[in-house]
This record gives structure tokens, C-alpha cells and sequence, in this order.
């Protein structure tokens, strides 16, 4: 992690760590991982759908046949 973490931090995460048998390091750096991937996928979901595609030659054609005379 690039800040500083309290004493009473550290505790509390070393605690969290030992409750999923792992050690500190691997612990924090699990949880960064988990923090980038969920930050990724915010940012997926936020950009907007791509524009669709224009029927083609076969899908107008289509179009036409399922309109009434």
C-alpha cells in the first residue's frame, strides 16, 4: 500500500489476515488487487455503450419485407 497505516490499522488488518490464514504482506497486496479491479470495472461501467451498427444490405431488406403494403 503507498500510505501509512497506524498502529491501530495495521492490528486490525494483521488480525483480518490471520482470520483468512495469510500473512500481512499477502493480505494487503490481495486486498490492493481486489480495490484495482473494482475500480477498472466502475470505470467500464461508466462509459457509454458503443453506438449501433447500421442495418446492412440483407437487414433493410428484411426490414422492408416485414412492412405492410
Amino acid at each position: 500500500m503507498t500510505k501509512q497505516m497506524s498502529e491501530g490499522q495495521r492490528a486490525y488488518e494483521a488480525k483480518r489476515a490471520a482470520k483468512a490464514g495469510m500473512s500481512l504482506e499477502k493480505w494487503l497486496t490481495a486486498k490492493e488487487r481486489e480495490r484495482v479491479q473494482a475500480e477498472r470495472a466502475r470505470e467500464a461501467a461508466a462509459k457509454p455503450p458503443p453506438e449501433p451498427k447500421k442495418p446492412g444490405f440483407f437487414g433493410r431488406l428484411l426490414e422492408r419485407a416485414h412492412k405492410p403494403l
